[in-house]
């Protein structure tokens, strides 16, 4: 089974790249960048999220209610109708779930990081919070986790990424632990593009 990070790039190949820049506004490139660094941002604050028994088993409840992975089948859906399935899947509503406090920090970095200003920093993320999410439940399902399970494999994902990205567990570390100052933002756009300018180059 592939890594977390690795089955969330081979759902967004180059025509969905290419549908989600359209949606946010922005050059595929661009939005090609941004992802990068907002995927490990997101897989992170989930980590850190089911990191106690009480986060863990929100999640899974969230996963097995509402998140069965369907959504991968049908990204159009997500995609299409000027941003109306975005909206209908609530997006910004779990990007507030996953991220909390953290969404001023993450759109701050993830902007400096690609270019992209902060509204459409915003419209991709909550694109992105209900695909990581779908594939989460799937992952779930497929794999019969309970609460205990997806707590783990995301555990076990951020040392993946930590460990195969130098530098990345620092940028995690911070990000998480963050205190809102400039500084570690200033340090997360300096180090995303050599840690993760590979992500979608595998395939």
């Amino acid at each position: 089974m592939s890594s977390i990070l690795d089955g969330l790039a081979g759902q967004l190949g180059p025509d969905t790249i290419s549908q989600i820049s359209q949606h946010v506004g922005a050059d595929p490139s661009a939005t090609a960048s941004a992802i990068q660094l907002a995927l490990p941002l997101l897989l992170g604050s989930l980590a850190h999220n089911a990191s106690t028994p009480e986060g863990a088993g929100a999640l899974d409840s969230a996963l097995a209610r509402d998140h069965d992975g369907g959504l991968l089948d049908n990204l159009g859906a997500l995609l299409g109708g000027g941003g109306d399935g975005a909206a209908a899947l609530d997006g910004a509503g779990i990007l507030g779930h996953i991220l909390g406090g953290r969404q001023e920090t993450a759109t701050d970095a993830i902007g400096r990081s690609s270019g992209l200003d902060a509204t459409q920093v915003m419209k991709l993320l909550a694109v992105l919070a209900p695909i990581v999410m779908a594939y989460l439940g799937r992952r779930k399902r497929d794999e019969n986790l309970d609460a205990g399970g997806v707590s783990d494999a995301l555990q076990n994902e951020r040392s993946n990424i930590e460990a195969k990205h130098d530098g990345l567990g620092a940028m995690l570390s911070q990000f998480l632990d963050q205190n809102h100052d400039g500084s570690m933002v200033d340090d997360i756009t300096r180090m995303a593009p050599g840690i993760l300018g590979s992500l979608f180059g595998k395939r």
